[in-house]
């Protein structure tokens, strides 16, 4: 009896192995993140689509409608490292495009180095402030090096992210001078990347680059404006120094992206031979010259329409490179977008002004009331104030108490919703709300007191006034989408957090997941 017991569940194992579909290791994985993208815009502007960008997306590939970012505040930087790491800025240290370096309390960028040179470019920059591995890392060592590895992206903090600590390389558009740009971080500098730059780079072609609207204005009625907009006409040309900068918030620097790719695809092996490759690519779907979606409705349209022909282009350039039968595609967002402007006052929604440095004055003058003279508060960067610890051990004060006594100051402040102290963040009581803080935070990179402003308020920059932006509390809906690699088709509304990336592209690879990455791969996804 144990025997024939033995035999059965042995034969339906098996078969229920030979029913599971065979899914064949793709030569190349195509990873799209575009910056800003939302879903309901996707869907609003539908009909000025062709049928190859958004639409075949729709159709033909498994669309998860809501992903989202389980930490606080993401951007450009942050969302990105979350994204090929599998996880949250608590352990891969990306708390933000920047961040106060608690040493010399001056504001460091999440990718300067000045141990590496650029190339095509001042700028010095590698990823070895990323704390953990990335997606392309771990091809890296499951092919002993052979797998290739390229990000490109319009700003560095992508494509460095992208490309991860052992990339073959990552390229960003130089802001004054349109080059395609990289870091000696990586390896040397590919021949054929220098070789667009003095032959086919944007700067050639820059005075016959104009954006007008792409298709009547009348068909642009999916969104409103404060300000009426008959249509629009930029010249980049004429921005002189910064039309560069200007074209990468335009949907030109996605057309650039597929250019130089093409370039890529004639001029190096990717894509060409049994063992798994990747491209790391990042478009930009935001708003033009970082506008309020007040003042670039029609912009706003017109960006969508030139990205679906992009994405179309992109899909028909890997189908001629490499088959799409060979490929698997993935699509994602940043899940943010540019902070809108302040309210013209017309529709009477509440709100104010709040600014973080006259907050860090006060506290200070607080602190120094209750514990006597001394430099209490010793610096201050988005919403985050720094204390200074040598002062509090020398006085003997206990630091939890002295949190304590700020967040209950600061808490009465106009506009502050919350404060959450670091000690609060580290070993206080669990809650939902305080989870995504928590994941936001990290230790050596966050201030000790993290301050939540209301919905409406204005936070005020007195040095750089363009900075200023309105806090919006509103859910955006991002989307991500498989297509390729034997992917059921099919659209999902039950949200997915973004961390179930990383583990999806690695089993798709059959590689292992980033370390950082404790999620499991998304699920019955296969046809």
């Amino acid at each position: 009896m144990k025997g024939l017991l033995t035999s059965i569940i042995t034969v339906l194992t098996f078969t229920g192995l030979q029913a599971q579909p065979q899914q064949t290791t793709p030569k190349l994985v195509v990873s799209l993140t575009i910056d800003q993208l939302r879903t309901d815009y996707i869907e609003a502007f539908s009909a000025l689509y062709g049928e190859k960008g958004f639409k075949r997306l729709w159709k033909d590939g498994r669309v998860y409608r809501n992903a989202e970012f389980n930490f606080n505040n993401p951007d450009k930087a942050s969302s990105i490292a979350a994204i090929y790491t599998g996880t949250v800025p608590t352990v891969n240290g990306i708390t933000g495009e920047s961040w106060l370096d608690i040493s010399t309390l001056r504001v460091k960028n999440c990718v300067e180095d000045r141990n590496f040179m650029g190339n095509y470019t001042d700028e010095t920059a590698s990823a070895s402030q990323l704390m953990v591995s990335t997606v392309a890392d771990e091809l890296k060592v499951a092919t002993q090096n052979k797998g290739l590895v390229y990000a490109i992206a319009p700003y560095r903090e992508a494509a460095i992210f992208g490309a991860g600590h052992a990339g073959n390389g990552a390229f960003w558009m130089n802001d004054n001078t349109g080059k395609w740009c990289g870091t000696t971080y990586y390896n040397d500098f590919p021949w054929f990347v220098s070789q667009y730059n003095d032959r086919k780079a944007i700067d050639f072609r820059m005075g016959s680059i104009i954006w007008t609207p792409s298709r009547p204005v009348a068909d642009y009625k999916y969104l409103t404006s404060q300000w009426t907009q008959e249509s629009f006409n930029y010249n980049f040309d004429e921005a002189r120094k910064n039309k560069f900068r200007k074209l990468k918030t335009s949907p030109f620097i996605n057309e650039e992206i597929n250019y130089f790719l093409e370039d890529i695809f004639t001029n190096s092996a990717i894509g060409q031979d049994a063992i798994p490759d990747l491209l790391a690519l990042t478009y930009y779907a935001g708003n033009y010259d970082h506008k309020s979606a007040m003042e670039c409705a029609l912009e706003m349209q017109d960006t969508y329409v030139k990205l679906d022909k992009c994405i179309g282009d992109l899909l028909d350039l890997v189908d001629k490179k490499v088959g799409l039968n060979n490929v698997v595609f993935f699509v994602t967002s940043t899940g943010y977008i540019d902070g809108d402007g302040p309210d013209l006052n017309k529709y009477r929604i509440p709100g104010g002004e709040f600014h973080l440095d006259r907050c860090a004055a006060l506290l200070n003058m607080y602190l120094m009331a209750v514990y006597g003279e001394g430099q209490y508060v010793e610096a201050h960067n988005d919403l985050q104030l720094y204390l200074n610890h040598k002062l509090i051990e020398k006085k003997q004060l206990n630091l939890n108490d002295v949190l304590t006594k700020a967040s209950d100051f600061l808490i009465q402040f106009s506009g502050v919703k919350e404060v959450y102290s670091s000690y609060r963040l580290l070993l206080g009581a669990w809650t939902p709300e305080i989870q995504k803080i928590r994941n936001s935070y990290n230790r050596d990179r966050s201030g000790d007191l993290i301050l939540e402003i209301l919905p409406g308020w204005t936070i005020v920059n007195a040095n750089t006034p363009s900075d200023n932006k309105v806090i919006r509390k509103a859910y955006i809906p991002a989307p991500l989408v498989l297509l390729g690699g034997n992917v059921k088709p099919e659209i999902i509304n039950t949200p997915v957090n973004i961390d179930c990336f990383a583990p999806t592209v690695a089993r798709f690879m059959r590689i292992r997941a980033p370390n950082g990455c404790s999620s499991a791969p998304l699920a019955n996804i296969y046809k």
